[in-house]
């Protein structure tokens, strides 16, 4: 699950497996929650933590915060990053897709 060129056990990695792990527990704990609701609670989480980190600075000429120095900027980064971590993962494309072929 980690992105390319990302060390195994890095921050990133520890808090994506975590947030597997606590879905896991949510669901366990509850047998009659649905996964897609823990899953977007999960994903809703995560973008409120994401979106805070990427807070621009007071000053309004940071070359360094110019990426995420709007809300529809940081959108576009969140989007951006969310497509590329989707595409890499396992879970991405499913041999029941109403879009696969068959020979």
């Amino acid at each position: 699950m980690a992105v390319k060129d990302t060390p195994p056990n890095t921050p990133f990695d520890l808090a994506a497996e975590r947030v597997v792990d606590l879905g896991n527990r949510l669901l366990d704990h509850d047998t009659d929650a649905d996964a897609w609701e823990v899953a977007s609670g999960l994903l809703a989480g995560a973008i409120q933590f994401w979106l805070f980190s990427r807070q621009p600075c007071d000053d309004p000429f940071c070359e360094s915060c110019a990426e995420v120095g709007t809300a529809e900027r940081r959108l576009r980064k969140l989007v951006e990053e969310a497509r590329e971590l989707a595409e890499d993962s396992d879970y991405f494309a499913s041999p029941r897709d109403i879009n696969v072929g068959s020979a």
